[in-house]
Order: structure tokens, then sequence, then C-alpha cells
């Protein structure tokens, strides 16, 4: 089984900017790793993966409230970060999914 890119920083253009609290950016970071934890672990059924982008994308949605109350949100930045990130990961372990369709249920 492969593990992901040790060389590669999740999310490092929101960790490098202020705007974007630290601890928000861990969360979202968090939830994106669930996706490479299930890559990690073996699985290729583009579904499945699919489905566990769809939660890991909800989770990053019920952010959002919490990035406003910390004088933050995922606007263009963020949602070009997070877009790159999952492009990254997918091709990473070879997964053919577009980065459109394995951000879908996005509402930032």
């Amino acid at each position: 089984m492969k593990t992901f890119d040790p060389n590669y920083k999740l999310l490092d253009e929101m960790y490098q900017d202020d705007y974007y609290p630290a601890f928000l950016v861990d969360k979202v970071k968090d939830e994106l790793q669930k996706v490479i934890d299930l890559l990690e672990g073996g699985e290729t059924d583009t579904e499945v993966v699919q489905e566990k982008l769809d939660e890991a994308v909800c989770g990053i949605n019920d952010l959002q409230d919490e990035f406003y109350e910390n004088d933050s949100e995922i606007e263009t930045v963020a949602r070009d970060c997070i877009g790159v990130t999952v492009d990254y990961i997918l091709k990473w372990f070879g997964i053919p999914i577009d980065m459109e369709e394995a951000i879908r249920e996005r509402d930032w």
C-alpha cells in the first residue's frame, strides 16, 4: 500500500496566510486526512473514494460559520488551495476523479 507524499504540505498556502486561523486550517486538514487515510488503506474504488470526498467536503462546509466567527471565510484563495490539495492527493494515489467532481458538494 502506498503512503501519502511526506514532503507535500497540505493546505500550505492557507497556513502561510494569517487571514486563516491555523486551528481552523487544521480542521480542514483533518477532513482531508480522512480521505488520505482511506487511500493509504488501499481503497481504489472511485465510488467509495468519492463518497469519502463528499463527507470531507461537507465537513469543510460545516466549518464556514467558525471561519466567519474568526473574521475569516473560505473564499477564493482557500477554495483554490483546497481544490489543488484534493487534486494532488488524487493524482498521488492514481485515482481518476476530476478535481471539480471530487469537491462537488462544496458550498464555498
